[in-house]
């Protein structure tokens, strides 16, 4: 194992022993925490036109302090066993701070999705679901994949399927794997999911009076300006729903074929729609596109999104950064070292582990869902709507008064599976900022955000561990 000083899990490590050592557990609790309790490596054959091919892959689960355990897989060339360790470590501490009652895990298949056809991917994962159940690797109450870098619906669609014939009549099947298709199994929001959870996070960062006056910035999200590197998933849904519901001006985006920039403010609907048409960001009606790509690290804006792969900020290009936030949509993407320079400079970096945890809380809702048969809102959607509908006829019959349908229909909607997905969501972020923040906030020892977030999961692992008698 690498342990040079940039590599990603060594900055998961390094960062874990520094909120580690501003508490008083026991330091055979704190090693256990700190510990990937399963690392398996595999090696399948695949077979590819005419040849075959060996791919390697990876499933950690890194605490089984609760079950399932619970994390993404990810397509890549660049997996690694590190790699998953770290993110697997992430998942912990991520789904103990939104209080998801999971262990943490995560997957790894060393290919690179596009040098394969959909049918080349699908033999893949059906494979390595194979060999996850053949370990044990996989399950409802065992561990449930998602998707992350590299994968989406169809590939969990094709991780269930391969489940269900391998488990035939198994009652909870479904809930082996989250992120679905919605007509699969699936829940409204989950592909949002992560951005919204990051809009969410930054809203509440953004409002909170004191950390602005820190910062030196106004409170509120109107006219904030924002950098976003990375237009995948969660970068594309942060900017859409940072501009359409916080009214954020997106000055730059940054993506693999270069980074484009208007100061005015980049529409994200018009910028998707064009990247879909062009093949690319570049070129976009009033941009400016950057001579070096990794310039989108020094743009001078109000919040800094990196929201593509780890280590991405680190401590060579750390000072050039001109921003007071720096939002980890991604997992990782500013190193230990570059966040000692930040920190430095006055920067708040408001950690992976709290922010982009949308989507593990939103697969949570719907691993929920897959066990209890039923749609959110199937029950009460129509009796909170009928309820709501009789309230305001007799308010209009007292007073006399009338309103239009569209009026009425405002007043008396009930709450659809989304509605309630996003509501879940919104308070889930909500309380766990509060969390956060009263540690970072109340205590001299904690003097960086991420510290006070990881005091926060460690405090809810170790009264688990506590709990269950492991350490009395």
């Amino acid at each position: 194992m690498s342990h040079k000083q940039d590599a990603f899990y060594a900055s998961v490590l390094r960062n874990f022993d520094k909120a580690a050592s501003m508490t008083e557990y026991p330091q055979g609790l704190l090693d256990q925490i700190k510990a990937c309790n399963a690392v398996y490596q595999m090696q399948f054959p695949i077979k590819i036109g005419d040849s075959y091919e060996v791919i390697e892959a990876y499933r950690v689960q890194h605490s089984h302090h609760r079950l399932p355990t619970k994390g993404g897989i990810r397509f890549s060339h660049l997996v690694n066993q590190e790699e998953v360790m770290a993110l697997a470590s992430l998942m912990t501490f991520k789904c103990a701070i939104v209080d998801v009652p999971f262990g943490g895990a995560k997957g790894g298949v060393k290919v690179s999705p596009r040098k394969y056809n959909a049918e080349q991917l699908e033999k893949i994962t059906r494979r390595y679901t194979v060999e996850l159940v053949r370990k044990n690797f996989i399950g409802p109450g065992i561990d449930v994949p998602a998707p992350d870098y590299g994968t989406g619906p169809r590939e969990m669609a094709w991780i269930l399927d391969t489940y269900q014939q391998l488990n035939n009549g198994e009652l909870d099947s479904a809930a082996c794997v989250t992120g679905k298709p919605v007509a699969q199994n699936g829940i409204a929001g989950r592909t949002e999911a992560t951005g919204r959870g990051v809009y969410y996070g930054l809203r509440e960062l953004v409002n909170h009076k004191p950390a602005m006056k820190k910062l030196g910035l106004e409170p509120g999200f109107a006219g904030k300006t924002m950098v976003i590197q990375g237009l995948g998933n969660v970068g594309s849904y942060t900017g859409l729903i940072s501009q359409e519901e916080g009214d954020a001006k997106i000055i730059a985006i940054s993506e693999i074929e270069g980074t484009i920039v208007d100061q005015k403010g980049l529409n994200i609907t018009d910028l998707i729609a064009y990247r879909k048409e062009n093949g690319s960001i570049l070129g976009f009606p009033g941009s400016k596109t950057l001579e070096n790509r990794d310039d989108w690290v020094g743009l001078e804006c109000d919040i800094l999104v990196p929201a593509a792969l780890e280590s991405q900020i680190h401590k060579d290009n750390a000072g050039s950064v001109n921003a007071k936030i720096i939002a980890e949509a991604a997992n990782g993407p500013v190193t230990a070292d570059a966040e000692e320079i930040l920190n430095k400079k006055g920067c708040l970096v408001l950690a992976d582990m709290y922010l982009n945890a949308g989507g593990v809380t939103v697969s949570y809702f719907e691993w929920l869902k897959n066990l209890s048969h039923i749609r959110f809102g199937r029950m009460q959607k129509r009796f909170d709507q009928n309820t709501k509908l009789n309230l305001v006829n007799k308010v209009m019959e007292m007073t006399g008064k009338t309103m239009s349908d569209t009026e009425k229909s405002i007043l008396t909607k009930g709450a659809d599976e989304i509605d309630l997905v996003r509501s879940g969501l919104e308070e889930t972020m909500v309380s766990s900022f509060n969390q956060i923040y009263d540690i970072f906030d109340g205590s001299d020892k904690v003097t960086d955000f991420r510290s006070a977030a990881f005091i926060c999961a460690l405090n809810k692992v170790a009264s688990d561990y506590m709990t269950l008698g492991v350490f009395p």
